[in-house]
């Protein structure tokens, strides 16, 4: 199954609230098998929080049954945290899902 660009942008919607405060822009760069390549620019450059808004949507993106991976372009998420969530949504899916609100990581 194809994910579109729209999507993807319909998905991270919680984030984008955030972006949009801070002129931060997300790019959907492709979405070829379920590989989902992004940047994120405008306020997001040189932004001490692009990590953690990086992990937001990664996880939010990581949830959906046709998303294989998610790649930022810039670099903005650090492998660490790649596991951190990686290992995350792996204990989610043996307790049966999670308690925190969708899109969340705490």
């Amino acid at each position: 199954m194809t994910i579109s660009a729209e999507e993807i942008l319909a998905e991270i919607g919680p984030v984008q609230e955030i972006l949009d405060e801070h002129d931060g822009v997300v790019n959907v760069i492709d979405t070829t098998d379920g590989n989902i390549m992004l940047s994120l620019d405008g306020g997001c450059n040189g932004c001490s929080s692009t990590p953690m808004t990086a992990m937001q949507i990664y996880y939010s993106l990581k949830k959906l049954d046709h998303v294989n991976d998610v790649i930022f372009v810039n670099g903005e998420l650090p492998e660490y945290m790649r596991t951190f969530i990686d290992q995350k949504m792996a204990k989610e899916a043996l307790s049966g899902g999670d308690d925190n609100p969708p899109g969340e990581i705490v």
